[in-house]
């Protein structure tokens, strides 16, 4: 009978892992071009954060190689890194079998919070050198993403306003009811237009107190009584007080938000896509935007405002920040369609192809286009200034309106009016208000951004850029939340949340480079020796 022969077996000989570790790890391996990219980062900007003296500090560069690695793997956690660091031969070999425990990485993140950004542009500079990306063209979208914040932590505006209100109102009937000098003077405020202030109100309440200790000791029961009663109503202006303290610091965070929650500052109720008790519930989080070419993220910012028209400007003013100008071209969907939007992307030469709103019905032939009443549809003479109703007759200038928008920003409207429309057999189908005309207003400014986004939309490149915009911030999106499990941030406080979605930018940059390197079967030299541009 056969024996039956096994390979020896012995988990405690003394050589149990080859002399060089990096002998199981192919060549082409992610972790390798992760290596040779952060062996070409300029880290100047992290040695100033470390002291000359006291205990050597591990190096930044492994530091930096075993997070970005760690995001790359989907692994957010510093005690999970830790981890991996003594487990995982990928992370022994790139952190040279260091082990820094998770305070250490921890620490780490946090104190070069302010340079990780400085890496995430020598990242996308490689990227262009190697011939991946041109930083010519920039897709911008934004999404939501939730904080680390509990969503029953919320201070809402109109609250905290009423309530102010409400308190302040308190507070003159309450002085008004003390029967002292200072108090009087004082309550005569609510006839001015300046408001209570918790430094007037504790001024006002020292010189109360002092005006009560010199009252002579009391000799009857009446006299006793009315001192209780203004030591009650002293003390219930100093609650008054802090109250209103409270409520001026609420409003000094909100600044022009509706609301902020109370755990994480800096973070605003917003509408999440992930909605799973189906009731729209606000939750705290951040809109985040980011600016792709060819599935790679060039830009990111974390912004308050749940809209998206807002957040262009200053979006492309970081894009300028981190390569000294601006993309040649920017592709936005509707979100960002707006007369300000379109007034800078003119001014600093990037040819928008921004849709606006209803630009999707207008290359329909529905009702919408075909209707002769609709405002759009109007006959316009540019030269004399008036519109023509379908009735013939001529709509007049009647005035102009100035208005400021939420930023700051001074738009102005033409009115125009017809002279009379009584007896117009098609009033009932051309407006529906009571006045003898109809009036309308125009934006001729934004009316003339509109036509040339239209004219671009519509050309051979703006068809191509509307179906590749499409598979490029939403693709991005996709992969970050689903394939990476980055639903939700893990820190409190706008810098620190950038922070951590910085380290989270570069890790996804060079996953996706090691991914089409792959796809493209490149030859090992293309990467070894990556240097920055």
């Amino acid at each position: 009978m056969a024996k039956i022969h096994f390979r020896s077996y012995n988990p405690n000989q003394i050589v149990l892992f080859p002399q060089r570790i990096d002998e199981n790890i192919p060549s082409d391996d992610p972790v390798r071009i992760l290596n040779a990219m952060v062996d070409s980062f300029d880290l100047s900007s992290f040695h100033k954060l470390y002291k000359e003296s006291g205990r050597s500090a591990y190096h930044p560069r492994m530091m930096l190689k075993a997070v970005l690695y760690a995001y790359m793997n989907n692994i957010y956690s510093c005690r999970k890194i830790e981890k991996s660091l003594l487990r995982d031969i990928h992370f022994i070999w790139l952190a040279g079998y260091e082990k820094p425990d998770y305070r250490t990485i921890n620490r780490f993140r946090n104190r070069v919070k302010d340079e990780i950004n400085g890496i995430f542009t020598q990242i996308v500079l490689i990227l262009a050198s190697k011939g991946f990306i041109s930083l010519d063209v920039e897709y911008v979208d934004g999404t939501k993403i939730e904080s680390k914040a509990n969503k029953y932590t919320f201070v809402w505006r109109k609250n905290v306003e009423r309530n102010r209100a409400r308190l302040l109102e308190k507070i003159r009937i309450l002085l008004q009811q003390i029967d002292d000098v200072v108090a009087q003077e004082n309550a005569c405020i609510e006839n001015t237009a300046t408001e209570f202030t918790p430094s007037m109100l504790t001024d006002m309440i020292s010189e109360l107190k002092a005006s009560l200790e010199n009252v002579p000791t009391a000799s009857d029961k009446e006299e006793k009584k009315t001192k209780r009663q203004k030591a009650k109503q002293i003390n219930l202006l100093e609650s008054h007080c802090k109250k209103l303290a409270e409520y001026n610091r609420h409003m000094r965070i909100l600044g022009k938000r509706n609301s902020y929650s109370k755990t994480d500052p800096d973070a605003t109720f917003m509408h999440m896509k992930e909605d799973p008790m189906g009731n729209g519930q606000l939750k705290p989080g951040y809109n985040l935007q980011i600016g792709t070419e060819n599935q790679f993220m060039l830009d990111f910012g974390l912004y308050p405002n749940p809209t998206d028209t807002l957040t262009l400007i200053p979006f492309e003013n970081s894009f300028h920040e981190r390569y000294n100008r601006f993309p040649l071209e920017g592709v936005a969907d509707s979100g960002y369609g707006s007369e300000e939007n379109y007034s800078f992307m003119e001014e600093n030469g990037i040819e928008a192809y921004v849709k606006y709103n209803f630009f999707h019905k207008e290359q329909r032939a529905d009702k919408y286009v075909t209707n002769p009443f609709k405002q759009e549809n109007l006959y316009y003479n540019k030269e004399k200034d008036y519109y023509v109703c379908p009735m013939g007759q001529h709509m007049k200038r009647t005035g102009v309106r100035h208005y400021k928008t939420e930023s700051g920003y001074i738009a102005e409207s033409a009115a125009y009016r017809a002279a009379r429309c009584e007896g117009c057999p098609l009033r009932c189908m051309c407006f529906s208000s009571k006045s003898p005309g109809r009036t309308i207003e125009v934006n001729h400014r934004l009316k003339e951004y509109k036509q040339k986004a239209r004219e671009r939309l519509t050309s051979e490149k703006g068809i191509r850029h509307r179906g590749q915009r499409c598979i490029e911030p939403e693709a991005v999106f996709g992969q970050i939340k689903y394939d990476m499990g980055y639903k939700r941030f893990r820190h409190f406080g706008k810098d620190k949340v950038t922070m951590d979605f910085a380290f989270f930018a570069i890790a996804f940059n060079i996953k996706k480079m090691c991914a089409k390197i792959k796809n493209e079967k490149m030859t090992d030299k293309n990467y070894q020796n990556i240097r920055v541009a």
